[in-house]
């Protein structure tokens, strides 16, 4: 397969014209060459933290307080997900995720509630799909046996000291939210020693010392925390201390769509197009274990192929800046996954 036309080539996204060689699912070469393409091909994205399992709840909860909405156990998410059917669960889990594939996320970082079955109900919906869910299990430690990692909903709802041990010793990642209503729980989040956190809304000096320190990166979710009301993550500052990734967090209130994202973090925090665009997809697959966000042989075929003379990026300058600000949905030509 080659695909042809402005490539956000390497880890710079440097604009190249030319074409991307693809076999077995694996990019061999990125040529540069004259082309009559008016394509732009970018890495495909990858949602650093989701909570697709709510897609049953979509815009329920007007006017609740965050812990009113998803704290657990009684909050209103956990009190739909329980009333609701595995098959309904299943059937609106699969729409976000189909949504997702067509708007050029290959790959997402799922926190899911439900344990060993929840896990099982999100890889059914995920198996006809070509979106890839790593999931991180949460409720008991024996939804390690069929996750991918355990995702800790935060410190100060329990000790998760003997999950963080059980995803050690089963050589599985081991997430967990901190910083989000406050900075209360950051320290106690990185005593567990975790390979990533979430949000960190609320981090201060001690904490951003302590993140560089240990090298934990981050995933943020700047939508979600805007929309319910705990302030907006410094996205800069975590930048110049260690790997920040780009999620959309909790579909009951935002659409899982990273062009949104972007667009939304580019235009609301201090930080360039490029950052943004290494943000939603290298960065998340860092945190994953993927090959992928980065065009360059020897990595995963996962990658976002953009009509650059759609009506909306017809004229374009830029096109990082196009990619991250502007681009949407209706912009995607073709969606390639390995």
């Amino acid at each position: 397969m080659e695909l042809p036309g402005t490539i956000l080539a390497g880890e710079d996204y440097e604009p190249v014209e030319g074409r991307v060689v693809v076999e077995d699912g694996e990019i061999v070469e990125v040529e540069e060459t004259a082309t009559a393409s008016t394509d732009i091909i970018c890495p495909a994205f990858v949602n650093a933290h989701t909570h697709v399992g709510d897609s049953i709840a979509k815009e329920a909860g007007r006017g609740l307080s965050l812990d009113e909405l998803v704290a657990p156990p009684d909050g209103l998410k956990h009190r739909l997900l329980e009333e609701a059917s595995r098959e309904e669960l299943v059937e609106s889990m699969q729409r976000s995720l189909e949504f997702m594939e067509a708007g050029g996320t290959t790959a997402f970082l799922e926190f899911r509630e439900g344990g060993v079955a929840g896990v099982e109900a999100l890889l059914d919906a995920a198996g006809n799909l070509d979106v890839e869910p790593v999931v991180f299990g949460r409720e008991e430690v024996e939804v390690l046996d069929v996750a991918d990692g355990f995702g800790a909903s935060g410190a100060r709802d329990a000790d998760f000291s003997a999950e963080r041990k059980a995803a050690h010793e089963a050589g599985k990642p081991f997430g967990i939210h901190a910083g989000e209503r406050d900075a209360h729980d950051i320290n106690s989040a990185l005593d567990l020693e975790p390979d990533f956190l979430v949000h960190m809304v609320h981090a201060e000096e001690i904490h951003l010392e302590r993140v560089e320190d240990s090298d934990t990166p981050i995933a943020v979710c700047p939508r979600s925390n805007l929309v319910t009301g705990v302030g907006v993550p410094p996205v800069a500052d975590l930048l110049e201390r260690t790997t920040v990734a780009l999620g959309t967090d909790n579909v009951m209130l935002n659409s899982p769509s990273m062009f949104r994202e972007m667009e939304f973090t580019a235009k609301l925090c201090d930080v360039t197009a490029p950052e943004v665009l290494r943000m939603a997809t290298r960065a998340g697959a860092e945190i994953a274990g993927l090959n992928c966000g980065v065009i360059e042989p020897g990595r995963e075929a996962r990658l976002l192929v953009l009509d650059g003379d759609s009506d909306n990026l017809a004229g374009v300058r830029d096109p990082v800046r196009a990619v991250v600000r502007r681009a949407g949905v209706d912009d995607v030509a073709d969606v390639i996954s390995p």
